[in-house]
């Protein structure tokens, strides 16, 4: 069995690690709100939205795949080492923000370890422009977006129900089980991708694949890894998106999944990768600061922001020290 085999194989497996962390991490922006909102309990939150994850990959493309996979750096600058230590630093920052209970983005961290491994295996030449500008526009837009879009929905919904009795909660707290499941397609849309880009990356280095072409078993393998870590949940981070920022009603969580749904699937549709933190967890900002500005603990939010903005400089700077003592012990894969 040549090295080449065996590197590319575990190359696969670190990048599934990274998936099912994704979702483990992730877990916690689908069904963290409608949890605290007593819509459904844990368990079954987690096993829908499991569930919801795994189909969603075959149903809306590889737009976001083909971003990671050859939009961000050169193709041909790709090899098995730097595709492992962009995996391994976003894996490390993945753990260390779940330690601490913050939600932060493995999209920022996938795309800082890239752009790291890269800058110091091949210059800063080998880095697209133009893709890294597609990526950062996707990042930073998204949340915004989340914002607005949580703070109108939820002006919208409080004056249509306004005066209405309190059994309107039964209607919302039903409605969070759609949202929920098209949050969770949205963000298995998205994310899983991330990892196909990746896997399909290191096919092409090892050549094992002439171009870049996502195989459907690496569609599959990734939806699945995503899918249980998200059914198996990060509990931390769900009690920091579910209580931290303030006290969340059934109308809070449908407004604010409905919102993110909409924000993360028209970016996987157009092949935008974005940060399903960061959306969901400014369309909360959002649908709390339409009630009242006060409501919000901005602490909390603050702390997040931090962990969004060293993301991705920490991922980059992780993944270029990586790659040095990876190249050597791969021996230039």
């Amino acid at each position: 069995m040549s090295q080449i085999y065996v590197y590319t194989v575990v190359l696969v497996v670190v990048a599934l690690v990274f998936d099912f962390l994704n979702g483990f991490h992730d877990s916690a922006n689908i069904v963290a709100t409608m949890i605290a909102s007593r819509s459904m309990g844990p368990r079954r939150a987690l096993l829908l939205s499991g569930v919801a994850h795994f189909m969603a990959p075959f149903l809306f493309g590889v737009a976001v795949a083909t971003t990671i996979g050859k939009g961000i750096v050169s193709p041909e600058t790709i090899t098995v080492s730097v595709v492992m230590a962009a995996l391994l630093s976003a894996i490390a920052w993945n753990l260390i923000t779940w330690f601490f209970g913050l939600p932060s983005s493995s999209s920022h961290a996938l795309a800082g370890g890239i752009v790291g491994a890269v800058a110091v295996a091949s210059g800063l030449g080998a880095i697209h422009q133009a893709g890294l500008a597609k990526v950062i526009i996707a990042l930073v837009v998204s949340p915004v977006l989340g914002l607005l879009f949580g703070y109108l929905l939820m002006k919208l919904v409080l004056s249509l129900v306004r005066g209405a009795t309190p059994r309107v909660n039964w209607l919302f707290r039903r409605g969070q089980v759609l949202t929920a499941v098209a949050l969770a397609l949205s963000h298995g849309t998205n994310d899983a991708q991330k990892t196909m880009g990746i896997i399909t990356m290191g096919l092409v280095a090892g050549g094992f694949l002439s171009e870049f072409a996502v195989p459907w078993w690496v569609v599959a393998l990734s939806a699945g890894a995503i899918s249980l870590g998200t059914a198996l949940g990060g509990w931390r981070i769900i009690r920091t998106l579910g209580a931290g920022l303030y006290r969340l009603r059934a109308v809070d969580g449908f407004v604010s999944q409905a919102s993110s749904a909409a924000v993360i699937l028209g970016a996987a549709i157009l092949g935008g990768p974005v940060s399903t933190t960061q959306v969901v967890s400014s369309s909360l900002m959002g649908t709390g600061s339409a009630q009242r500005v006060s409501k919000v603990r901005w602490g909390v939010a603050v702390d997040i922001i931090t962990a969004w903005v060293l993301t991705i400089p920490i991922s980059a700077l992780a993944a270029a020290l990586l790659y040095f003592p990876l190249d050597r012990v791969l021996g230039g894969a």
